[in-house]
Protein backbone atom coordinates (compact mmCIF):
# COMPACT_ATOMS: atom_id res chain seq x y z
CA UNK A 1 0.00 0.00 0.00
CA UNK A 2 2.67 2.49 1.03
CA UNK A 3 4.27 2.11 -2.24
CA UNK A 4 1.33 2.30 -4.37
CA UNK A 5 0.87 5.71 -2.19
CA UNK A 6 3.95 7.05 -3.39
CA UNK A 7 4.25 5.74 -7.07
CA UNK A 8 0.20 7.82 -6.90
CA UNK A 9 1.59 11.33 -5.42
CA UNK A 10 4.79 11.03 -7.80
CA UNK A 11 2.60 10.62 -10.70
CA UNK A 12 0.71 13.27 -10.01
CA UNK A 13 3.38 15.67 -10.05
CA UNK A 14 5.05 14.20 -12.91
CA UNK A 15 1.60 14.47 -15.28
CA UNK A 16 0.84 17.78 -14.23
CA UNK A 17 4.23 18.99 -14.69
CA UNK A 18 4.18 17.07 -18.05
CA UNK A 19 0.53 18.07 -19.02
CA UNK A 20 1.26 21.73 -18.13
CA UNK A 21 4.23 22.46 -19.17
CA UNK A 22 6.32 19.30 -20.96
CA UNK A 23 8.24 18.38 -17.63
CA UNK A 24 10.09 15.47 -18.05
CA UNK A 25 8.52 12.96 -15.08
CA UNK A 26 12.43 11.84 -14.34
CA UNK A 27 12.89 15.00 -12.28
CA UNK A 28 9.59 14.41 -10.08
CA UNK A 29 9.68 10.07 -9.87
CA UNK A 30 13.16 9.73 -9.63
CA UNK A 31 13.64 11.54 -6.26
CA UNK A 32 10.66 9.96 -4.92
CA UNK A 33 11.01 6.43 -5.75
CA UNK A 34 14.82 7.07 -4.75
CA UNK A 35 13.88 8.98 -1.21
CA UNK A 36 10.76 6.52 0.10
CA UNK A 37 11.43 3.05 -1.79
CA UNK A 38 14.76 3.31 -2.03
CA UNK A 39 15.27 1.92 -5.24
CA UNK A 40 18.79 2.30 -6.64
CA UNK A 41 18.90 5.25 -8.96
CA UNK A 42 19.34 3.94 -12.33
CA UNK A 43 15.80 2.20 -11.61
CA UNK A 44 14.09 4.60 -10.37
CA UNK A 45 14.98 6.52 -13.90
CA UNK A 46 14.22 3.99 -15.82
CA UNK A 47 10.55 3.66 -14.41
CA UNK A 48 10.22 7.40 -14.83
CA UNK A 49 11.23 7.83 -18.63
CA UNK A 50 8.82 4.60 -18.70
CA UNK A 51 6.05 6.52 -17.23
CA UNK A 52 7.42 9.47 -19.47
CA UNK A 53 6.66 7.61 -22.88
CA UNK A 54 2.84 7.50 -22.43
CA UNK A 55 2.54 10.64 -20.30
CA UNK A 56 3.89 12.31 -23.10
CA UNK A 57 2.46 10.69 -26.09
CA UNK A 58 -1.66 11.75 -24.47
CA UNK A 59 -0.18 15.27 -23.72
CA UNK A 60 1.24 15.57 -27.66
CA UNK A 61 -2.16 13.77 -28.59
CA UNK A 62 -4.25 16.62 -27.37
CA UNK A 63 -2.09 19.32 -27.92
CA UNK A 64 -2.31 17.86 -31.59
CA UNK A 65 -5.63 17.41 -31.68
CA UNK A 66 -6.31 21.23 -30.43
CA UNK A 67 -3.79 22.18 -33.23
CA UNK A 68 -1.06 23.56 -30.42
CA UNK A 69 2.07 21.10 -32.46
CA UNK A 70 4.41 22.06 -34.67
CA UNK A 71 5.02 18.41 -36.13
CA UNK A 72 7.38 19.64 -38.92
CA UNK A 73 10.21 21.84 -36.24
CA UNK A 74 9.21 19.26 -33.61
CA UNK A 75 11.35 16.09 -35.64
CA UNK A 76 13.80 18.37 -36.78
CA UNK A 77 14.77 19.64 -33.13
CA UNK A 78 14.05 15.87 -31.83
CA UNK A 79 16.36 14.38 -34.06
CA UNK A 80 19.61 16.97 -33.39
CA UNK A 81 18.05 16.35 -29.11
CA UNK A 82 18.44 12.59 -29.90
CA UNK A 83 22.19 12.95 -31.72
CA UNK A 84 23.82 15.41 -29.02
CA UNK A 85 22.22 13.51 -26.37
CA UNK A 86 24.87 10.64 -27.25
CA UNK A 87 27.38 12.96 -27.99
CA UNK A 88 27.29 14.77 -24.51
CA UNK A 89 26.95 11.91 -22.69
CA UNK A 90 30.26 10.09 -24.64
CA UNK A 91 32.00 13.60 -23.31
CA UNK A 92 30.84 13.71 -19.84
CA UNK A 93 32.11 10.11 -19.57
CA UNK A 94 35.52 11.52 -20.50
CA UNK A 95 35.26 14.29 -17.08
CA UNK A 96 35.09 13.10 -14.11
CA UNK A 97 33.03 14.61 -11.48
CA UNK A 98 30.58 16.19 -13.88
CA UNK A 99 27.79 15.64 -12.09
CA UNK A 100 25.31 18.61 -11.67
CA UNK A 101 22.15 16.76 -10.17
CA UNK A 102 20.28 20.17 -8.69
CA UNK A 103 20.18 21.67 -12.22
CA UNK A 104 16.83 20.69 -13.51
CA UNK A 105 15.67 21.44 -9.81
CA UNK A 106 16.69 24.81 -9.77
CA UNK A 107 15.39 25.26 -13.37
CA UNK A 108 11.78 23.88 -12.42
CA UNK A 109 11.60 26.44 -10.03
CA UNK A 110 13.09 29.61 -11.33
CA UNK A 111 11.05 28.56 -14.33
CA UNK A 112 7.83 28.61 -12.82
CA UNK A 113 8.42 31.99 -10.83
CA UNK A 114 9.39 33.22 -14.49
CA UNK A 115 5.60 32.06 -15.80
CA UNK A 116 3.79 34.06 -13.08
CA UNK A 117 6.11 36.81 -13.15
CA UNK A 118 6.48 36.78 -16.87
CA UNK A 119 3.95 35.09 -18.56
CA UNK A 120 4.54 34.52 -22.42
CA UNK A 121 1.31 36.24 -24.09
CA UNK A 122 2.86 35.36 -27.38
CA UNK A 123 -0.19 34.96 -30.21
CA UNK A 124 -0.12 32.02 -32.29
CA UNK A 125 -0.97 34.44 -35.53
CA UNK A 126 2.92 36.52 -34.70
CA UNK A 127 4.31 32.53 -34.24
CA UNK A 128 3.40 31.63 -37.50
CA UNK A 129 4.56 34.50 -39.47
CA UNK A 130 8.44 33.92 -38.23
CA UNK A 131 10.73 33.32 -41.12
CA UNK A 132 10.18 29.58 -41.85
CA UNK A 133 13.93 29.14 -43.00
CA UNK A 134 14.89 30.73 -39.51
CA UNK A 135 12.61 28.46 -37.44
CA UNK A 136 14.27 25.34 -39.09
CA UNK A 137 17.80 27.04 -37.86
CA UNK A 138 16.28 28.41 -34.92
CA UNK A 139 15.26 24.54 -34.08
CA UNK A 140 18.53 22.53 -34.79
CA UNK A 141 20.72 24.96 -32.90
CA UNK A 142 18.16 24.34 -30.33
CA UNK A 143 17.79 20.86 -30.09
CA UNK A 144 22.03 20.78 -30.24
CA UNK A 145 22.08 22.96 -27.21
CA UNK A 146 19.30 20.55 -25.26
CA UNK A 147 20.94 17.89 -26.16
CA UNK A 148 24.51 18.08 -24.94
CA UNK A 149 23.04 19.13 -21.59
CA UNK A 150 20.73 16.12 -21.24
CA UNK A 151 23.38 14.04 -22.40
CA UNK A 152 26.18 16.02 -20.13
CA UNK A 153 24.17 16.67 -16.93
CA UNK A 154 21.56 13.77 -17.04
CA UNK A 155 18.35 16.02 -16.88
CA UNK A 156 17.09 19.25 -17.93
CA UNK A 157 15.38 18.53 -21.14
CA UNK A 158 11.84 19.13 -21.26
CA UNK A 159 12.63 22.42 -19.06
CA UNK A 160 15.25 23.47 -21.58
CA UNK A 161 12.79 22.84 -24.63
CA UNK A 162 10.11 24.63 -23.19
CA UNK A 163 12.81 27.87 -22.29
CA UNK A 164 14.32 27.89 -25.98
CA UNK A 165 10.94 27.04 -27.70
CA UNK A 166 9.27 30.02 -25.76
CA UNK A 167 12.36 32.45 -25.59
CA UNK A 168 14.38 31.71 -28.78
CA UNK A 169 11.87 30.39 -31.05
CA UNK A 170 9.26 32.44 -30.28
CA UNK A 171 6.52 29.94 -29.49
CA UNK A 172 2.90 30.73 -27.80
CA UNK A 173 2.89 28.62 -24.61
CA UNK A 174 0.32 25.94 -26.00
CA UNK A 175 2.59 25.30 -29.00
CA UNK A 176 5.49 25.28 -27.44
CA UNK A 177 4.41 22.59 -24.44
CA UNK A 178 3.03 20.51 -27.07
CA UNK A 179 5.67 20.53 -29.57
CA UNK A 180 7.51 19.59 -26.21
CA UNK A 181 5.69 16.54 -24.99
CA UNK A 182 6.05 15.54 -28.72
CA UNK A 183 9.62 15.52 -29.16
CA UNK A 184 10.15 13.91 -25.55
CA UNK A 185 7.94 10.95 -26.16
CA UNK A 186 10.73 9.69 -28.48
CA UNK A 187 13.67 10.60 -26.50
CA UNK A 188 12.33 9.15 -23.57
CA UNK A 189 11.22 5.87 -25.41
CA UNK A 190 15.15 5.88 -26.06
CA UNK A 191 16.40 6.50 -22.64
CA UNK A 192 13.45 3.80 -21.46
CA UNK A 193 14.54 1.38 -23.87
CA UNK A 194 18.00 1.43 -22.82
CA UNK A 195 18.02 2.17 -19.04
CA UNK A 196 15.73 -1.62 -18.76
CA UNK A 197 18.48 -3.37 -21.94
CA UNK A 198 21.33 -2.21 -19.46
CA UNK A 199 19.89 -2.78 -16.11
CA UNK A 200 17.04 -5.29 -16.63
CA UNK A 201 13.50 -4.87 -15.56
CA UNK A 202 12.49 -3.14 -12.63
CA UNK A 203 9.76 -3.74 -9.80
CA UNK A 204 6.36 -4.12 -12.52
CA UNK A 205 4.40 -3.19 -9.84
CA UNK A 206 6.00 0.03 -8.99
CA UNK A 207 6.40 0.52 -12.94
CA UNK A 208 3.16 0.16 -13.23
CA UNK A 209 1.45 2.22 -10.71
CA UNK A 210 3.76 5.14 -11.56
CA UNK A 211 3.28 4.75 -15.66
CA UNK A 212 -0.75 4.44 -14.75
CA UNK A 213 -0.90 7.74 -12.48
CA UNK A 214 1.30 9.76 -14.42
CA UNK A 215 -0.99 8.85 -17.59
CA UNK A 216 -3.86 9.82 -16.19
CA UNK A 217 -2.63 13.57 -14.41
CA UNK A 218 -1.05 14.41 -17.73
CA UNK A 219 -4.37 13.47 -19.61
CA UNK A 220 -6.18 15.85 -17.26
CA UNK A 221 -3.08 18.99 -16.86
CA UNK A 222 -3.17 18.92 -21.30
CA UNK A 223 -7.06 18.70 -21.76
CA UNK A 224 -7.65 22.31 -18.82
CA UNK A 225 -4.24 23.68 -20.61
CA UNK A 226 -6.10 23.56 -24.21
CA UNK A 227 -8.96 24.90 -22.78
CA UNK A 228 -7.76 27.51 -20.58
CA UNK A 229 -6.66 31.20 -21.79
CA UNK A 230 -2.74 32.13 -22.39
CA UNK A 231 -2.77 34.21 -18.82
CA UNK A 232 -4.33 31.51 -16.91
CA UNK A 233 -2.10 28.92 -18.55
CA UNK A 234 1.10 30.48 -18.10
CA UNK A 235 -0.04 30.93 -13.87
CA UNK A 236 -1.25 27.85 -13.81
CA UNK A 237 2.02 26.41 -15.55
CA UNK A 238 3.89 28.58 -12.99
CA UNK A 239 2.35 27.23 -9.90
CA UNK A 240 2.88 23.95 -11.12
CA UNK A 241 6.39 24.10 -11.38
CA UNK A 242 6.96 26.73 -8.95
CA UNK A 243 5.75 24.03 -6.35
CA UNK A 244 7.79 20.83 -7.91
CA UNK A 245 10.77 22.55 -7.94
CA UNK A 246 10.46 23.08 -4.50
CA UNK A 247 8.67 19.98 -3.57
CA UNK A 248 11.58 17.89 -5.08
CA UNK A 249 14.37 20.30 -3.61
CA UNK A 250 12.19 19.29 0.16
CA UNK A 251 12.38 15.52 -1.30
CA UNK A 252 16.27 15.78 -2.43
CA UNK A 253 16.92 17.37 1.36
CA UNK A 254 15.48 14.38 3.01
CA UNK A 255 18.03 11.77 0.71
Amino acid sequence: MFQFIICFIAGIGAGLGTGFAGMSAAAVISPMLITFLGLPAYEAVGIALASDVLASAVSAYTYGKNKNLDIRNGLVMMATVLLFTLVGSFIASLVPNTTMGSFSVFMTLLLGIKFIVKPVMTTKESMEAANSGKRILQSIISGIIVGFICGFVGAGGGMMMLLLLTSILGYELKTAVGTSVFIMTFTAFTGAVSHFAIGGMPDIWCLFFCVASTLLWARIAAKFANKASAATLNRATGIVLAVLGAAILAVNYLK
